[in-house]
C-alpha cells in the first residue's frame, strides 16, 4: 500500500510573515498538490471492493459447509451455482446502495447503514424472485450466507477505517485545510481538529477579516495568516489547499458564501461550512423547505417522556445486573483498599445532580484519610483546567488507589447511585458544589439530565481536557442525547478505560 505524507508548497518570496509559520507543518518539503494527496482515496475504494468480494466468497463457502453439515440430505441436492452467484450479486447491490462513494467512506455511520440496507434489499429480492419464478433455492443456505456476508463486510470496513485512522495519526493520508472566520471560532476549531488527528484535517493557515489582521501580523493561534476573507480563493489556488472550512461570520453572509462556492469550483478544494449551532447535531437538525427556501430546523431536545423513561429503566436494570456480575471483583477491590491504608473502604462525597439536587456519590477510597484537607497545600501546583483541581502525581493517592484511578475501578460503586436513580450510566460528570459557582448559563444546562458514570468527558480525554472543552462536551451531550448515543459512549468507554488516557 502506498503512503501519502502531507507536504506543502514553500511560500514565495515576499511573504515572510507566512513563511515562518510553515515550519509547524512541513518545513522544507516540496508540495505534492491536491491530486497527489488524494490519490490514496481511489486505492482505498479499490481495496474496499476487493475486501467486500472476499467477504462474500468466504460467507458463501462457510454457509455451504455449515448447511451441508447440518442438513446432509438437502445439501446433496443443492446446486453449487448458489455459492457462486452470491458473490456476484453482493458487489452490484453494494454499488446500487452507493457504499463505494467517497463521501460515505471512512467517516460517520452512513457507510454501515448502507451496507445493511443493501443486505436487506438483496434478501428481499432473492425471496421475491424465488417465489415469483418458483426457483428451487436452498433457503437454509440463504439464511446463513447473507447474515454472514453482512457481518464480515461490516467488520472489514470497520477494520479498514481504523487502519486509515492509525495511518493518519502518523501523518499519512492528510488533507490540507484552510480555516476562514473570526479569531475565536478559528482557535476553537483548530484545537478540535488537532485532537481529532485521525480525521485527516491538517490545518495549514487561516484567513481573517481585515479588521482582525494586518500585513505585519505573523500568525494567529500559531497559524499563518494567509490573507483576508476576501482572498480565500486566491489562497486556495496559491497553496493548492484541499479543504476550506468556513466558520460563521458577518463577512461571509449568504451571498458572499455563495460567491465563494462559485470561485472554488475552479479549484480542487472542498468547501465545508460550519453552522452557528455546531453543538447541536444528529436527529435534532433537519433541512426543510419553507417558502421555497431550505431552512435549518432545530427540534427541541427530548429530556422527558417515553425515551427518558426507557433510559431510566435501562440504566437501573443494567446497573443492578452489573453489581451482581461484578460482585466478586467489587469484594476483591474492597479488601485491597482496606489492606492498603487505614480508613473506610468507600468514599462518599456530595455532588450536584439532576436539576441541581445534591446527592452523595459513592466511590472506592483511593486516597489517604483526610485528603480533602490537603487541597489548599497543593492547589498552587495543580495540573487541572483552572476550575477542577487535578494533580498527575498526587501524593494523597495510595498505591492501590493509583491502579484504581488509572482504570476507573474506583468509580464502580457508582452503580449503586444509578440503581437509586441519582445517576445514569451515561451523562455529564457529576460536579462539586464549589465547581458550580464558576458555571455560566451554558454549563448549567448539564443539570437538565442526570450525571453519568461515564460520558463524553471520559471518552474525550478526561482530566486532559481544558475547562472550555469540558463545557463543550457536556453541553453537546445534553443537546444531542439519545439511546444510540449512549450505547456509542459506553462502547468507547471500554477503550478509554483500558488505555488509561487522562486518568489521574
Amino acid at each position: 500500500m502506498g503512503s501519502t505524507y502531507l507536504t506543502v508548497d514553500p511560500v514565495r518570496p515576499g511573504r515572510n510573515r507566512v513563511e515562518d509559520g510553515w515550519s509547524r507543518f512541513a518545513p522544507g518539503i516540496r508540495g505534492e498538490g491536491t491530486t497527489a494527496r488524494r490519490a490514496w482515496q481511489s486505492r482505498y475504494v479499490h481495496r474496499t471492493v476487493a475486501f467486500d468480494l472476499l467477504c462474500a466468497v468466504v460467507a458463501a463457502a462457510l454457509a455451504h459447509l455449515l448447511w451441508s453439515a447440518w442438513n446432509p440430505p438437502a445439501a446433496a441436492d443443492a446446486p453449487l451455482w448458489e455459492v457462486l452467484v452470491l458473490p456476484l450479486l453482493w458487489l452490484p447491490m453494494m454499488l446500487v446502495a452507493r457504499t463505494y462513494e467517497k463521501r460515505f467512506l471512512w467517516v460517520g455511520v452512513e457507510e454501515y447503514r448502507r451496507v445493511l440496507d443493501s443486505a436487506v434489499a438483496l434478501l428481499a429480492g432473492v425471496g421475491f424472485l424465488s417465489w415469483a419464478l418458483d426457483l428451487q433455492i436452498a433457503r437454509g443456505f440463504i439464511v446463513l450466507a447473507l447474515p454472514c456476508a453482512t457481518l464480515l463486510t461490516l467488520f472489514q470496513r470497520f477494520a479498514h477505517r481504523h487502519w486509515l485512522y492509525a495511518q493518519r495519526r502518523q501523518g499519512r493520508y492528510q488533507q490540507t485545510t484552510l480555516l476562514v472566520g473570526h479569531q475565536r471560532a478559528i482557535a476553537d476549531l483548530d484545537e478540535q481538529l488537532q485532537r481529532a488527528a485521525d480525521k485527516g484535517y491538517r490545518v495549514i493557515g487561516c484567513c481573517l477579516p481585515s479588521n482582525q489582521h494586518s500585513s505585519a501580523a505573523d500568525a494567529f493561534h500559531g497559524l499563518p495568516v494567509l490573507g483576508g476573507v476576501d482572498e480565500v480563493a486566491a489562497v486556495v489556488a496559491r497553496f493548492e489547499v484541499d479543504t476550506v472550512a468556513v466558520l460563521p461570520s458577518q463577512e461571509l453572509d449568504g451571498s458572499a458564501l455563495r460567491s465563494l462556492g462559485w470561485e472554488l469550483e475552479n479549484t480542487s478544494a472542498e468547501l465545508l461550512v460550519a453552522p452557528a449551532i455546531t453543538a447541536v447535531v444528529g436527529p435534532r437538525v433537519h433541512i426543510r423547505p419553507v417558502a421555497g427556501l431550505p431552512l435549518l430546523h432545530m427540534e427541541r431536545p427530548e429530556l422527558t417522556g417515553l425515551r427518558q423513561f426507557t433510559k431510566a429503566c435501562f440504566d437501573r436494570t443494567a446497573a443492578l445486573a452489573g453489581l451482581v456480575f461484578l460482585s466478586p471483583a467489587l469484594l476483591a477491590i474492597a479488601l485491597a483498599v482496606r489492606a492498603s491504608s487505614p480508613g473506610p473502604v468507600f468514599f462518599r462525597q456530595e455532588r450536584v445532580g439532576h436539576r441541581g439536587k445534591p446527592f452523595f456519590m459513592i466511590k472506592f477510597r483511593s486516597m489517604v484519610p483526610g485528603a480533602h484537607t490537603m487541597v489548599a497545600e497543593l492547589e498552587d501546583d495543580s495540573d487541572g483546567n483552572g476550575v477542577l483541581f487535578k494533580k498527575r502525581d498526587d501524593p494523597r493517592v495510595t498505591r492501590v488507589g493509583k491502579v484504581l484511578r488509572r482504570y476507573s475501578l474506583d468509580e464502580l460503586p457508582q452503580l449503586i447511585n444509578v440503581v437509586r436513580g441519582e445517576m445514569s450510566l451515561v451523562g455529564p460528570r457529576p460536579p462539586l458544589n464549589s465547581e458550580t459557582e464558576a458555571y455560566g448559563v451554558d454549563m448549567r444546562r448539564r443539570f437538565l439530565v442526570k450525571p453519568g458514570l461515564t460520558g463524553l468527558w471520559q471518552v474525550s480525554g478526561r482530566s486532559d481536557l481544558s475547562w472550555d472543552e469540558s463545557v463543550r462536551t457536556d453541553v453537546q451531550y445534553v443537546e444531542n442525547w439519545s439511546l444510540s448515543f449512549d450505547f456509542m459512549i459506553l462502547a468507547k468507554t471500554v477503550k478509554a478505560v483500558m488505555s488509561g488516557s487522562g486518568a489521574y
